[in-house]
């Protein structure tokens, strides 16, 4: 069995070696001719997978280590009989930390109290919900708008206009599909509050991101993150400049959230298959840098919650790389984009931390619960 794999997925040996030979490509390469032979394809979010890429091939199992699935062509798998997986919430850990991280900065830079804010998510999925979870176990008041999930369930939901009226600081967390392309227009920005801050850690083009330049471009009262991009590898370096936080895509690019999605791909390949797994992620995570801290119980909570996450990952190391990488002519800041993720460096997740108290309080036990920190 031939298996062709995004050069970029890790442990691929360790996880799929027993089933066949495995050849890696560039993400951005993989073509017709690089599946000649071909039975199993694993991609990342970079892969185009539709049937002029797998029309005559011999592939019959599709896998992406990412949440989303934008990139694959699921209609056409199911005409074809190809199989296929996606890996939910592999990276959504990794995303919470990237926002928090994000959060931290504004706060740091504009001198906001950030219990003081009320936030909006937009998109309550795997990444969405999990962060929900975060800021409202810390105590803030967030307003969440998933109109799928207010369909199915009900619930205490509100409208995209009810986020971009009363949110303090927004954060986007939705699929890309025809509703939600552009879901934060012209007229959707120019509705936000004076001094909002904008995440955008899911799909690129949920903003229009020209609208955005012209609207920072005159001075709006706006802070934004950005790690999408519409159109990436290419980016719009004036809109860039704009940005507070430039990122490469990078938000769920923790060591964690990479080598999980290519366990749940191995879980449901061999589920396909018919085969017991053999391999474990356990056995193949290393070991965490910073294992534990102890806190003083007189310690402030915003001390503590800026030094946990932090501890962790800082948005402002990817921020100034990204920075550095756009110069150069088009095709030079294309490959520099690439470059980043490629040889991104380990990053942990700060559910991996452990935390002791010296001492008991109730607030710093609740920050520790809240970021997923094991409580010693």
């Amino acid at each position: 069995m031939l298996i062709v794999a995004d050069e970029n997925i890790p442990l691929v040996d360790a996880f799929f070696s027993r089933f066949g030979e495995i050849r890696r490509c560039p993400g951005r390469a993989i073509e017709r001719q690089a599946l000649a032979d071909a039975e199993v394809l694993l991609v990342r979010s970079v892969t185009q997978v539709d049937r002029a890429l797998l029309e005559g091939s011999k592939v019959r199992f599709v896998g992406t280590c990412t949440i989303g699935t934008d990139h694959l062509d699921l209609d056409y798998f199911r005409e074809a009989g190809i199989a296929w997986s996606s890996a939910p919430g592999c990276n959504a850990r990794g995303v919470v930390d990237y926002v928090l991280g994000c959060l931290l900065t504004m706060a740091e830079s504009s001198g906001a109290e950030l219990g003081r804010r009320t936030y909006g998510v937009v998109g309550a999925g795997q990444v969405g919900g999990r962060l929900v979870e975060v800021l409202r176990g810390l105590g803030w008041h967030v307003k969440v708008c998933d109109p799928p999930r207010q369909a199915l369930e009900g619930g205490d939901f509100v409208a995209l206009e009810e986020i971009l009226r009363d949110c303090d600081a927004i954060s986007l967390h939705t699929p890309l599909n025809a509703e939600t392309r552009h879901l934060l227009s012209r007229s959707a920005l120019e509705s936000l509050k004076p001094g909002t801050w904008l995440i955008n850690a899911s799909r690129g083009a949920v903003i229009d991101n020209g609208a955005l330049r012209e609207h920072l471009a005159v001075g709006a009262d706006l802070r934004v993150a950005l790690d999408v991009w519409e159109g990436e590898p290419q980016v719009d370096t004036g809109l860039a400049a704009y940005c507070q936080i430039a990122t490469p895509h990078i938000a769920g690019y923790s060591l964690e959230g990479k080598l999980r999605g290519t366990a749940q791909i191995h879980q449901a390949f061999c589920q396909a298959l018919g085969e017991a797994q053999t391999v474990s992620l356990d056995e193949l995570l290393p070991a965490t840098w910073l294992r534990r801290v102890t806190l003083d119980a007189s310690t402030p909570a915003s001390w503590a919650l800026n030094t946990l996450c932090r501890a962790v990952y800082d948005p402002r190391g990817d921020d100034a790389a990204f920075r550095r990488s756009l110069q150069g002519d088009a095709l030079q800041r294309r490959a520099a984009f690439d470059a980043l993720r490629k040889h991104y460096p380990a990053r942990r997740e700060i559910d991996g931390l452990s935390v002791a108290l010296d001492g008991e309080s109730a607030e710093l036990r609740r920050v520790v619960q809240a970021l997923g920190a094991r409580l010693l």
